[in-house]
């Protein structure tokens, strides 16, 4: 019983410590300190400039562009806005070249030596077509307003502080691209530090890194309050196709390190994202973590200088322990030595064969397997297919579902470790059951399946006779071992999230000499490691859960909790009362997904996606209301069918798929107008301009002989255009249009399809009817897209 009592008590402490950690600070009222971040006064600003959608080229961008010149002016900055071209090929979009004209704020806080190298601070200031942005980008914005004004408060900085807002980063990073590439302030740039956001409230966390960042991180540790930083969310992130403006600063070779904040997802790109949903405590958090370094650079007598990665990670408070990737040898060499000296005091208190090792490794490999098999399962069984907007009744009540992953993940792992202790194989069908079940929902599943299988056969070699608890933990601390060797080896900045725990699992075996010490000494010892340990990694299962739709890897965190809590959760032989803890908490956490599965979750503070679109085929004189949300509220099945036809799946070239659409009538709208002139040079000069009210012109270009793009609005680009293929120019914010210079291989015709948006709803058509509070237009919704094509030959 009092194993039972110590494992219930370290994992209360456990979640306590990681709910404790993963909340933002509490926020400074406006009367704070003039030395002191203040996240009521950044809020100030937000509400004056974003409070409603301002797409780059909008009216109310430039309106939020002119408040922002003011308060930059007023915080003695001189800004100046810098006029600009951002041409982009994105490398998760090939054939399609990103483009627009931007206007970028740039302003400096003189420092004393006016020729070093400035701090930089960089956000973007420009919201997608349907979201105010107050989060992405206002909390980014007005937080650099905010430190700016701090670092003045205090003096004269040592070198330059320079702000630098972006616009145009939403279609494509455009304006960090202008910047980067083509603004001669860019060389003055020495450090930088971007802000940004993928949701509305949570902690705020350093996440990505540029060149030679080892100076930046040891800066981060001496400076930050409440770090949460880590490599292993760098080694992540520079794996993903996501990006931010930090993307083109860090392929330009500059310094600097990269923030955001990922909570409350449902609001990210949202209608609902406003002032009053932003937690003003993320936004402190914004400030606290992101002045400290700010200031000893602006004050410091020099930048960090590059150094090389380093490992790091925060603890708890203000700890960030960061270390040269190759020490994560040594820490793997302590923690083997230390498993070894366990091992052999335990075989002498108490014998047991080696092969409790083997088995207890093996049931290790299962429980990590086995929880990943029935997370799988769960993700599946909500019904939800994997995309932003597939997933977001997930979003909508994301506590609840993240409740269910972490009761199944725990409850699976108590259940593999307790059976250990009995022998029994009977375990080895719960996971292959969750693997067929998976093919239930949403068809056949070899993923899901071939996981389940893989677990049963780990669990039929490991399984099939008593283990002595020693013999267990020691061979789940071997495989831990293992993993942790084979992680330094190929990933040695993200390795801790395996070594960290056997390093603690390690000391605790030998402390504890593998469990085998009897008495109250010996379960503080045990409960302390546990708690500590997986109060830690609840933080990292918190943070997959936000980063990434891919609940298989939060069972990283259930094999290094499995190192920890072993000893308290493998009850003695026969079948005592603690076995039932783990398919308890599967069986809740089942329940809790069905919950998820089967609750509406819409309502006025969480408003279901509605996306409409009036498409016109200016070629074919028809038109359609087309609506591109997977799932179709009631709103817009009822617009699609105003027109009085039926409801069917629409190709267009404009759509990545077929869409839902309802027939409609065809209003008079003005054309884009498209020239083509072969030059003297042999090259052809391509002129599309979008009709009056157009912001983004889409262009597909269709070549019949090999043919390269050789710039766009003056800007080189070098793109070829295959002969045959779809190649795509999607270009923001021209009212007067772009032009292209390609060059052909010979003499030949070219095809050219065009996409105009309008950011208005026809003025021909009836307006739309008023949404329910549990509706909301997400994104370009309510727009016109005029779609046709001009084809041309030489």
């Amino acid at each position: 019983m009092g194993r039972l009592l110590a494992l219930v008590g370290a994992l209360i402490v456990a979640v306590l410590i990681a709910w404790t950690v993963q909340q933002p600070p509490k926020p400074r009222p406006a009367s704070a300190p003039a030395a002191i971040f203040s996240a009521e006064r950044a809020m100030a600003d937000i509400r004056a400039f974003a409070s409603r959608p301002h797409p780059i080229g909008s009216e109310t961008n430039h309106a939020a562009r002119d408040y922002l010149l003011g308060r930059m002016t007023a915080l003695g900055l001189a800004p100046q806005i810098h006029r600009g071209v951002g041409v982009r090929q994105a490398p998760q979009l090939p054939g399609v070249l990103l483009g627009g004209e931007v206007e970028n704020l740039v302003g400096v806080l003189p420092g004393r030596d006016r020729a070093a190298p400035a701090l930089t601070l960089m956000a973007h200031y420009d919201s997608v077509p349907g979201s105010s942005g107050a989060a992405d980008d206002g909390a980014g914005v007005a937080s650099i307003l905010e430190i700016v004004r701090v670092i003045a408060a205090q003096g004269r900085p040592a070198r330059d502080v320079m702000v630098v807002l972006t616009d145009g980063e939403e279609p494509g990073l455009l304006g960090s691209n202008a910047f980067f590439r083509r603004d001669p302030m860019a060389k003055h740039v020495g450090l930088l530090i971007n802000v940004d956001a993928r949701g509305d409230a949570g902690r705020v966390q350093m996440f990505e890194t540029g060149s030679g960042p080892g100076g930046d991180v040891a800066l981060l540790r001496h400076t930050v309050s409440r770090p949460q930083a880590s490599s292993l969310a760098v080694y992540v992130y520079q794996r993903m196709p996501n990006d931010t403006d930090f993307t083109e600063a860090r392929r330009a070779g500059v310094a600097g390190m990269n923030y955001g904040f990922l909570g409350r997802q449902f609001d990210y790109h949202a209608a609902s994202s406003t002032a009053a949903t932003l937690d003003p405590g993320t936004l402190q958090d914004v400030g606290d973590q992101v002045l400290g370094p700010a200031r000893a650079a602006a004050f410091g007598p020099a930048l960090p200088a590059a150094a090389p990665p380093l490992t790091f990670s925060q603890l708890f408070g203000d700890i960030l322990l960061a270390y040269p990737p190759a020490a994560g040898w040594l820490i793997l060499l302590a923690a083997a030595g230390l498993l070894a000296v366990a091992l052999a005091r335990a075989r002498r208190i108490e014998a047991f064969p080696w092969t409790d090792v083997a088995r207890g490794a093996g049931a290790a490999l299962f429980a990590t397997l086995g929880a990943m098999t029935v997370l799988h399962f769960a993700r599946r069984a909500t019904g939800a297919d994997f995309g932003y907007l597939e997933q977001r009744f997930l979003l909508a009540e994301a506590s609840r579902w993240e409740t269910a992953l972490l009761l199944l993940g725990l409850g699976f792992l108590l259940a593999a470790i307790s059976e250990i202790g009995r022998g029994r194989r009977q375990i080895a069908f719960l996971p292959l059951a969750a693997g067929l079940a998976g093919s239930l929902f949403g068809g056949f599943d070899p993923v899901g399946l071939g996981m389940g299988v893989a677990a049963s056969l780990v669990a039929l070699a490991s399984y099939g006779r008593p283990v002595s608890r020693a013999g267990a933990w020691a061979g789940a601390l071997t495989l831990g071992l293992v993993l942790a060797i084979a992680a330094q080896a190929l990933a040695p900045t993200a390795a801790f999230i395996f070594a960290w725990p056997v390093a603690l699992g390690a000391l605790g075996a030998a402390a504890t000499d593998l469990s085998e010490r009897r008495g109250l000494p010996a379960l503080i010892v045990l409960g302390l490691m546990a708690a500590v340990g997986v109060g830690w990694l609840g933080g990292y299962a918190h943070q997959a859960f936000l980063s990434l739709d891919l609940v298989e890897l939060m069972t990283l965190t259930v094999a290094g909790a499995a190192l920890l809590i072993w000893p308290l959760a493998q009850p003695a032989e026969g079948a005592p009362p603690e076995r039932l803890i783990g398919p308890a908490l599967i069986i809740v956490g089942l329940a809790v997904t069905v919950a998820v599965r089967v609750n509406d979750p819409y309502n006025a503070r969480f408003p279901e996606a509605s996306q409409v679109i009036y498409q016109q085929d200016q070629d074919a004189g028809r038109a359609w209301l087309v609506s591109l949300t997977p799932d179709r509220p009631g709103w817009s099945e009822a617009v699609l069918k105003s027109g009085g036809g039926k409801i069917a799946k629409l190709k267009a070239w404009p759509w990545a798929g077929p869409v839902d659409a309802g027939p409609a009538p065809v209003v008079p709208e003005p054309r884009p107008e498209i020239t083509l002139v072969k030059q003297a040079d042999g090259t052809l000069l391509l002129h599309a301009a979008p009709p009056a009210g157009g912001r983004r012109l889409v262009l597909g270009l269709q070549p019949d002989t090999p043919a390269v793009l050789v710039s766009a609005d003056g800007v080189p680009v070098g793109m070829a255009l295959p002969p045959g293929a779809l190649s795509r120019v999607r270009w923001e914010a021209a009212p007067q249009g772009l032009s292209l210079v390609l060059r052909p291989s010979g003499p030949g015709k070219l095809a050219v399809s065009y996409s105009a948006r309008l950011d208005r709803w026809p003025a021909g058509l009836p307006p739309l009817p008023r949404r329910p509070a549990n509706v909301m237009a997400f994104n370009d919704s309510d727009s016109a897209y005029l779609t046709g094509s001009r084809r041309f030959a030489w």
